[in-house]
């Protein structure tokens, strides 16, 4: 059985891979072939379609830098708290470049089973990245 701090350094190591440097395939070694991402709307990712969509947010924001701000494992199960950041410089999801600098944070739980991530829940306000874009105002009157 995998010990915390293995799974822990695993996590980070294909976070940086994939999210910083754009290297998707260091995430086949943590996330087993039936892997699925699960986002708030309850909607679910294969591992190649998590892959397709950090290639598609990389391409858009190429400075993208993700900082993992804790990490918590426990047994079959981890919580990770982090933080993007990076400069849109190319359209993203029909968003034309803005050239601003956004910041985005949420938690991803995930579950465990033998070495690989089988399945992961992720939480974030996609609200954050819409305004940091000037899509939409938060904040106005009517």
């Amino acid at each position: 059985m995998p010990d915390n701090e293995s799974r822990r350094n695993r996590i980070r190591a294909a976070w940086a891979a994939a999210w910083d440097r754009g290297e998707v395939d260091a995430i086949d070694e943590l996330l087993a072939d039936r892997y699925r991402r699960i986002g708030a709307n309850g909607t679910g990712l294969g591992r190649e379609e998590f892959k397709a969509s950090i290639t598609a947010t990389r391409t858009a924001f190429p400075d993208l830098l993700t900082v993992i701000d804790d990490i918590v494992v426990e047994g079959d199960r981890a919580a990770v708290r982090w933080h993007s950041t990076g400069s849109h410089e190319h359209s993203f999801l029909g968003v034309p470049a803005t050239k601003r600098t956004v910041r985005v944070s949420g938690a991803t739980f995930a579950r465990f089973d033998g070495e690989h991530i089988v399945e992961e829940h992720v939480t974030w306000d996609p609200r954050t990245l819409l305004t940091a874009l000037g899509i939409i105002a938060v904040g106005q009157d009517r």
